[in-house]
């Protein structure tokens, strides 16, 4: 799952995202209105963790271009300015969730997966898709009664195939889902078909040979509606 962190205490952003990555979120940060605003509109995101007192404009403003552009993003509004009015004001425009600072790590975390659980796989911690059985907090993937060893990104990529299973998903969305805004800076698609192919693999391997579906030189589809 990729998020935005955007807060302007560099410190602060630092740990978030430390945390956050030892559990498997990939991050990126923004620490300006500017920065924020132009990266909200270059990329999706997952989910959006935004502070209102931002460098250069307020963090309302990006709230509102996030609802505009990509309403069906998370946005957790991450403030220092605990007052209702704020609180109030952010909801209506679209906020799923507020949390006041100062705050614990793990709280944020669990806020964090509990509004993606909400949005992405019908409130539930168990994601079932046809035999697939996926376990969202231990992150384990079972067809069947068969245990699938998968690397992190494999993981995530499955998880990115299903939550989009009634779309085809380009190879650029892929790249960027799995790299972030790194993805600007490569010359191919080459490490999102290896990707593809060893996920293709291990699937294959549990009789799930035709569930990711190739559109040859435009995307992939997952195949199983259920």
């Amino acid at each position: 799952m990729k998020l935005l962190i955007v807060e302007d205490e560099r410190e602060l952003s630092d740990s978030i995202v430390s945390f956050l990555c030892r559990e498997d979120y990939l991050c990126e940060q923004a620490f300006s209105f500017a920065e924020a605003a132009m990266k909200v509109e270059l990329y999706e995101y997952d989910c959006i963790l935004l502070d209102l007192m931002l460098p250069g404009g307020n963090g309302l403003d990006v709230l509102r271009k996030i609802k505009s552009t990509s309403p069906q993003t998370g946005v957790i509004i991450v403030s220092a300015k605990d007052s209702l009015d704020d609180k109030v004001a952010g909801l209506k425009i679209g906020a799923d969730d507020y949390l006041a600072k100062p705050f614990h790590l793990p709280e944020l975390s669990m806020r964090i997966f509990a509004l993606l659980r909400r949005k992405c796989f019908t409130n539930s911690n168990t994601l079932q898709n046809g035999p697939i059985s996926i376990d969202l907090l231990g992150k384990v993937v079972n067809v069947g009664t068969v245990t699938l060893d998968l690397t992190k990104t494999e993981y995530e990529l499955l998880l990115f195939l299903i939550e989009n299973r009634r779309r085809v998903v380009s190879k650029s969305a892929l790249a960027e889902h799995l790299s972030g805004d790194m993805a600007d800076m490569m010359n191919d698609f080459n490490f999102v078909y290896a990707h593809i192919k060893n996920l293709k693999a291990k699937m294959a391997d549990v009789g799930m040979a035709d569930c990711i579906k190739t559109y040859y030189g435009t995307g992939y589809k997952w195949a199983i509606e259920s």
